[in-house]
């Protein structure tokens, strides 16, 4: 998503798969204070538009990040 949002600071967290979700989100407010992280559960909805002060962290049904939280 860097391409549409160009000078967010850091953008993706690839290290944190694997992590508990709460626990990502608190690592990338603090590492990108510019952005809201969002725990995103199975089966929640959410809005799928491009949004640059926001970063959605999938986690599966045991609260652990299972994609790449990205900015956008």
């Amino acid at each position: 998503m860097s391409e549409f949002c160009p000078d967010v600071g850091k953008s993706s967290w690839p290290e944190l798969v694997g992590v508990a979700g709460d626990s990502a989100v608190a690592t990338i407010e603090k590492e990108n204070p510019s952005v809201n992280a969002v725990v995103i559960n199975p089966g929640d909805n959410y809005v799928t538009a491009i949004l640059c002060n926001r970063v959605l962290v999938f986690v599966d049904s045991n609260g652990i990040v299972e994609s790449v939280p990205t900015v956008g």
